[in-house]
């Protein structure tokens, strides 16, 4: 079988809508999980008022909405699945901030040159996701005016063994869905190659870790 990770069609048969319903009700119940909880804990240390972001692989727009109850003033995500869609307008409407999320459908790497730049950028549990972590990350990068934060699996043999074995499960399922175990190397490679500099690295929980990148002013 030919692996061709975050197709459209395979994207959207395992990121369906009985999926967002799923990741909506964990939210109301528990909040962010351990690792957006940095995301958002690292992009609000220093405030994000009336501040523009962008996110790529949002789901339901729990972080964004988050970062948007903290200040900032509006939001863009960008998913390959429209099954959140519907969903994630609730949760924006509970909140009572409707009007303040521009959804996109597509692969972002082919719509960054269409988006506005944004202040802060978002990429959680999407690099795992994505066939060419150089094509994702620099349209990431390029998108950035202030900040890119971004989770990943680590680079370590059990994380990689893990990862086998789940795009095994997928194969014998007969689900067309990949993911991978990118060298944080090649993500920081990729984003300094758009001008911007690795402030932070951290393990975000067990299984992922957290880079933080900036775009300094010159000189």
């Amino acid at each position: 079988m030919v692996c061709r990770c975050c197709s459209p069609a395979a994207y959207r048969e395992l990121f369906d809508e009985k999926q967002a319903r799923k990741d909506a009700r964990r939210y109301r119940r528990k909040g962010l999980d351990k690792a957006a909880r940095l995301i958002v804990s690292q992009l609000t240390r220093r405030g994000v008022a009336g501040e523009s972001v962008l996110e790529v692989g949002g789901g339901v727009g729990a972080i964004h909405l988050e970062l948007l109850k903290a200040g900032a003033d509006r939001a863009t995500n960008v998913e390959l699945s429209p099954a959140y869609d519907s969903v994630a307008g609730e949760l924006l409407s509970d909140a009572k901030l409707e009007g303040s999320v521009d959804r996109r459908t597509g692969d972002f790497v082919d719509l960054a040159d269409e988006l506005e730049s944004a202040d802060e950028v978002v990429l959680h549990r999407v690099v795992c996701c994505y066939p060419d972590v150089d094509a994702l990350v620099r349209a990431a990068a390029r998108r950035t005016r202030h900040r890119l934060v971004l989770t990943y699996p680590p680079d370590i043999t059990l994380a990689r063994v893990i990862n086998a074995g789940s795009n095994l499960y997928m194969r014998l399922r007969g689900r067309d869905f990949c993911s991978y175990v990118w060298p944080v190397a090649a993500i920081s490679r990729a984003a300094e190659a758009q001008g911007l500099v690795r402030v932070v690295e951290e393990r975000a929980s067990l299984a992922w870790r957290m880079s933080a990148f900036e775009r300094r002013a010159p000189g």
